[in-house]
């Protein structure tokens, strides 16, 4: 298993970090076999998975509940996971105990935290300090979509761009062991990668950061319609599987399901009770 300290080498060694956002066991399973370096349990789960309208549904429980599905999938392979939607902007002792539990419970070498307010850059340097590993995000953090504005590029004017540098610069100095920039111009995840010195792993943010994640779902186009720019699918399971499905509803209703090849016998039929 890599820890943060390889990633860290990975950086310094311009070798690319891989990362994919995973949420249950058999897709960690998979992951784990495709020898990914890092698995990401992100609170994307919410949209992917649940069906909710928007990250801010999901809570700590959920988090734990899928985050432990994936350590049970994959024991070998380096796993992150988000703290959900307010578990960390109550007091600091609140926010202090919910990462801890969530760290506890699923097993996991990180955890991962939207936003570097002072609130936030506090909390990583105490977690830090307490032994826990902490990713920042920063550009397009979902869980503050609503006071964003929506799902739109950040970082697109002076003044944003120059605050993203700035809070990266200051969760590296806060202690975080990596930081992720979403949805963010590609110039300036650049201009980020070469001036902090942890790694930066990119989701819509250029090739030149240290890293690149994406989700599980949208990489096999698996239960997703609609997918944002930055996302390259390799498959396209929404069509093979509908497809698959349909294949065996018809042969149930015209009888070609099961067939001899997939029952089983009785050799002595009279054990079998008279009616």
């Amino acid at each position: 298993m890599l820890t943060i300290t390889d990633f860290l080498k990975m950086k310094h060694n311009n070798e690319k970090i891989t990362m994919i956002t995973a949420y249950d066991y058999p897709s960690a399973k998979q992951v784990e076999e495709a020898s990914v370096d890092c698995i990401l349990v992100g609170d994307s789960l919410g949209n992917t998975v649940l069906g909710y309208s928007s990250t801010t549904q999901v809570t700590l429980d959920d988090m734990i509940h899928h985050a432990k599905a994936v350590r049970r999938g994959a024991k070998n392979t380096f796993v992150a996971v988000d703290m959900p939607f307010m578990s960390y902007h109550a007091s600091l002792e609140d926010s202090i105990k919910n990462a801890t539990k969530l760290f506890q419970e699923t097993d996991a070498q990180a955890i991962k935290i939207e936003g570097a307010t002072e609130e936030t850059l506090t909390l990583t340097k105490r977690l830090t300090d307490g032994g826990i590993p902490i990713i920042g995000h920063l550009g397009l953090t979902p869980q503050t979509v609503n006071v964003l504005g929506g799902f739109r590029v950040q970082g697109k004017d002076e003044a944003d761009s120059k605050k993203i540098l700035e809070d990266a610069k200051r969760f590296e100095s806060s202690g975080a062991a990596a930081i992720v920039l979403e949805c963010i111009p590609k110039e300036l995840g650049k201009l980020v990668t070469e001036t902090i010195n942890i790694p930066t792993i990119g989701i819509g943010a250029g090739a030149d950061c240290d890293g690149q994640v994406l989700v599980y779902h949208d990489i096999l186009q698996y239960g997703v319609e609609r997918l944002p720019k930055f996302v390259k699918t390799y498959a396209n399971l929404n069509l093979y599987g509908t497809q698959a499905i349909a294949n065996y509803v018809e042969d149930v209703k015209n009888n070609n399901f099961p067939l001899e090849e997939h029952t089983y016998k009785i050799k002595n039929m009279g054990i079998l009770p008279k009616v």
